[in-house]
């Protein structure tokens, strides 16, 4: 049973300062699974709204798999989402009605059947949708319950958008399973009675020295989806007292790792696996750095309508290769060192796609070549660098602008370089290492 807090009318969610909570949102679920019936997909415009907390939840309890689209998604993104995953409903916060109720179904899924598809971004090519299963998300949620004690004791708060599995999975679904009251805030900042705040990077570094020193009450803070400067996690301890708590994991595996409280914990650690899963480093050199390899029940299906992309992403032996470097020992976890490739930009806790953001950049047309990178960003962990051939006079405004328009907002280049020519090497590629 998957939404185990919210079957036995113990569950409390407040999204913006609105709330529902106990039966009254138990109910609501129930009438939202009824009217889904009989869809195998159903997307749901993820708006940091009560409405689509209740909208996933319902599609889950009536056994539906739940697609969550950006809202602020670009044309081009939410036509390819929708094309590829071909959800039978598209519901938006205005389909939803927070004063129905109806009974939640008896009926329980099978835990291998999908909960999710969410859509990632690689180094090529759009976004591909990752099926979670029910298993999955209740594996990944049961392990953190154990590595950070979480239970309806605890006050969860965040501002993640519910899109993300950091937002959705952790900050949604954990609660409703684990019976923890959350409090989702259109900014991040303190929340009275918080025990536990999630943010990415980005958020904590924007904190400002009174609302992290508000946060002193809570018992643990949390930081995920993207590399945590040394800066940041000095300043939040010292402004908050709290050794701020890492984890890690990807869409493709969800979270796999996490710091325990007990744990010494400094920037880059990002903790020991959870219970059931399994990690090891493959081919490391003499320093023990090598590439992250996953297996365990947390790991994904697989990618949707892409066996190819599935078959690449895993090993014989049915491992996820994951393409980031990190080392591993058991008195401090595992260490993350960045990504094999180049490609994989994450900015704000976001990850993007090098790619994608070419495409729509070469779709302007001013522009005869692009490339994009990422560079080391205090604030944002990596910022996005277009370096761009021009065929006819543009302004770099217009093509961030270009970028938004087709785009979600955080995948527009904060920087934009005129070069009189790419360098490529002698099969024609792009040898971005000579661009940085």
């Amino acid at each position: 049973m998957l939404l185990t807090a919210l079957r036995s009318g113990c569950a409390d969610v407040t999204v913006r300062g609105r709330r529902l909570h106990g039966q009254a949102l138990a109910d609501a679920v129930g009438a939202v699974s009824r009217s889904v019936a009989g869809h195998e997909r159903v997307a749901v415009v993820a708006e940091p709204a009560l409405e689509t907390v209740v909208a996933v939840a319902g599609v889950l309890a009536g056994g539906g798999c739940a697609i969550p689209l950006n809202p602020a998604a670009g044309e081009l993104e939410r036509d390819h989402v929708l094309r590829e995953s071909a959800p039978s409903l598209v519901l938006t916060p205005g389909d939803v009605d927070l004063t129905a109720r109806a009974e939640l179904p008896d009926e329980q899924p099978l835990d291998a059947q999908p909960a999710l598809v969410v859509f990632t971004s690689g180094t090529t090519g759009p976004p591909k949708g990752a099926v979670i299963s029910r298993r999955a998300v209740g594996s990944c949620l049961d392990g953190l319950a154990g590595a950070w004690n979480w239970s309806d004791d605890d006050v969860l708060a965040h501002a993640l958008p519910l899109f993300h599995v950091h937002g959705l999975v952790l900050g949604t679904l954990g609660p409703l399973r684990h019976g923890s009251p959350v409090v989702i805030r259109a900014g991040f900042g303190p929340v009275p009675g918080a025990t536990m705040y999630f943010a990415v990077p980005t958020m904590w570094s924007r904190a400002s020295d009174a609302e992290l020193s508000a946060m002193r009450p809570a018992r643990m803070l949390v930081s995920g989806s993207a590399a945590l400067p040394a800066r940041v996690f000095e300043r939040v301890r010292d402004r908050s007292g709290h050794a701020l708590v890492e984890r890690y994991g990807l869409t493709e595996s969800l979270i796999v790792t996490a710091a325990r409280l007990s744990d010494d914990r400094s920037p880059g650690r990002v903790g020991r696996p959870l219970d059931a899963v399994r990690l090891r480093i493959d081919g490391a050199d003499d320093d023990g750095m090598g590439e992250v390899l996953l297996s365990g029940p947390t790991l994904f299906s697989g990618y949707l309508n892409q066996p190819g992309a599935t078959a690449t992403a895993m090993t014989n032996d049915g491992w996820l290769r994951t393409g980031d470097l990190g080392s591993y020992d058991d008195d401090n976890g595992l260490r993350l060192y960045g990504r094999l490739a180049t490609d994989l930009i994450k900015t704000g806790g976001f990850k993007v796609g090098a790619g994608e953001v070419e495409d729509a950049l070469l779709a302007h047309p001013a522009l005869r070549e692009a490339a994009v990178t990422g560079e080391p960003d205090d604030d944002l962990g990596e910022r996005i660098v277009a370096w761009v051939v021009t065929g006819a006079p543009v302004e770099a405004q217009a093509l961030v602008d270009h970028v938004a328009q087709r785009l979600a907002p955080h995948k527009r280049p904060r920087e934009v370089r005129f070069v009189e020519a790419l360098p490529r090497n002698a099969m024609g590629k792009i040898q971005k290492t000579l661009l940085r």
